[in-house]
């Protein structure tokens, strides 16, 4: 199916949203006359996203081809440390820096995503949106830059833990309690609840991987 390219979207961040969505998952083949096709754009600039691509990790070699690449478990283990770390960072410096109109943002979608529950791809969508907002309401752009990386990789994990009964709901409430804090300016407690929720989510992971082996 053929999308047409818009606003200005280049043929690597169409790709990596492409990769983001799970329209492409770890494993998958890209091939560049289908990638040019897709996305209504020439060989050249596609070509040059894939080496971009693959020098950051995110496609790996598989003979001549290019696949998305997966994380192993020490990768994904060592990514949710960094993620930890950094989104608690973010939630910290929010509390002490958003502005009104960007907490009422934040309340907004934890109200509107609580329709979400029970649609874990939306709900991951949401997810997602909800976790950049707070990473631009901590005011501080080269945090920005390396959540972005981090959410970047995060697209290599093939499932959501969003996915599992019961966790979507438990995450609304989590995101509820982030924001509560955020909202009071309280940032210790904002860190917490948010190092909290990557926590609970890994740990998520970990057993639908390890149910996997089963």
């Amino acid at each position: 199916m053929k999308e047409t390219r818009t606003g200005q979207k280049d043929a690597y961040e169409m790709i990596l949203e492409a990769i983001d969505t799970g329209t492409y998952r770890p494993g998958d083949r890209l091939v560049e006359s289908e990638l040019a096709d897709r996305f209504g754009v020439s060989r050249t600039p596609i070509r040059e996203a894939l080496q971009r691509l693959e020098t950051q990790s995110m496609l790996t070699r598989d003979g001549r081809s290019l696949i998305v690449a997966s994380l192993d478990h020490n990768q994904m283990a060592d990514l949710y440390v960094v993620r930890t770390e950094l989104e608690g960072l973010a939630a910290r410096l929010a509390a002490r820096h958003a502005t009104p109109e960007e907490a009422r943002v934040l309340r907004d979608m934890v109200e509107e995503d609580r329709g979400l529950i029970g649609n874990p791809e939306a709900l991951a969508r949401a997810n997602r949106r909800f976790h950049k907002q707070i990473h631009l309401a901590s005011h501080n752009r080269y945090l920005v830059q390396q959540l972005d990386l981090v959410h970047r990789s995060m697209a290599l994990l093939a499932t959501t833990s969003l996915a599992v009964d019961g966790r979507g709901a438990e995450a609304i409430a989590e995101h509820d309690a982030i924001v509560t804090a955020i909202e009071a300016g309280d940032g210790a407690t904002a860190h917490k609840a948010l190092s909290n929720h990557i926590s609970k989510a890994f740990v998520t992971r970990l057993k639908i991987d390890a149910n996997k082996e089963v």
